[in-house]
């Protein structure tokens, strides 16, 4: 069946021609920049889609070097947008394999202002890229950020009178963990008082009973705690 399905994909007895596309060198960049960024492609996975699709070689070296290229104008771009309009900043680090990345993202839009990959997280290095933001017209009413204490003290640095609230992703997280925790404590009370009962069942046949009946009286009084 899968044999059947690929010569069906590759039959050639559709002759209509839908259109015809130029192929020059700027088209095979745009079209490397939207198999990475838009179709999330890896460079090998670009190198052989040319290939396969369309006869052209191209190495590896030169889709990283594409990339890095378009990187570059990107960056350029990104400097002289004006950043005076954004009035909450959402600030967090997050990691690209064990490289630390600073991030800022406009709350309102969701347009990521700061991206940096960093080789630290400390006071200075957030201080550093915030300036930089503020020298495009940063300057929020307040941003929201986790408690990492270079972020925020790199913050009382770039933007002194700037409130940096707490964020409510850790809570929430910490109240969900507990939950689970209670969770399953309620569920062992459950599955510890019915393990008893149908002990207790087995033991009144033979007339011991008894025997349970202390232990499946503080199984019950577990459970009806768990509950509360």
């Amino acid at each position: 069946m899968a044999e059947q399905a690929i010569d069906q994909a590759f039959a050639t007895n559709h002759t209509q021609v839908m259109f015809y596309l130029p192929v020059t060198p700027e088209w095979i960049d745009q079209l490397i920049l939207s198999l990475t960024l838009i179709c999330r492609s890896s460079c090998r996975g670009v190198k052989e889609l040319m290939q396969v699709m369309l006869g052209v070689s191209v190495s590896e070296g030169t889709v990283h070097n594409r990339l890095q290229c378009a990187a570059a104008q990107a960056s350029a771009i990104n400097r002289a947008q004006d950043l005076s309009a954004i009035g909450v900043g959402l600030h967090d680090e997050i990691f690209q394999r064990s490289v630390a990345v600073l991030a800022g993202v406009d709350a309102a839009s969701t347009y990521c202002y700061l991206l940096a990959a960093a080789e630290q997280r400390d006071s200075d290095t957030w201080a550093i890229h915030l300036l930089d933001a503020c020298k495009q017209g940063f300057n929020p009413d307040h941003t929201i950020a986790d408690a990492g204490q270079g972020l925020r003290a790199g913050q009382k640095v770039a933007l002194p009178g700037t409130p940096c609230h707490g964020d409510v992703f850790h809570i929430q997280q910490q109240c969900e963990s507990l939950a689970n925790v209670l969770a399953r404590r309620a569920k062992g009370a459950v599955s510890r008082c019915r393990a008893l009962e149908a002990q207790m069942l087995q033991a009144k046949e033979v007339g011991c009973g008894n025997t349970l009946s202390r232990e499946l009286t503080l199984a019950r009084q577990a459970h009806k705690k768990q509950n509360f």
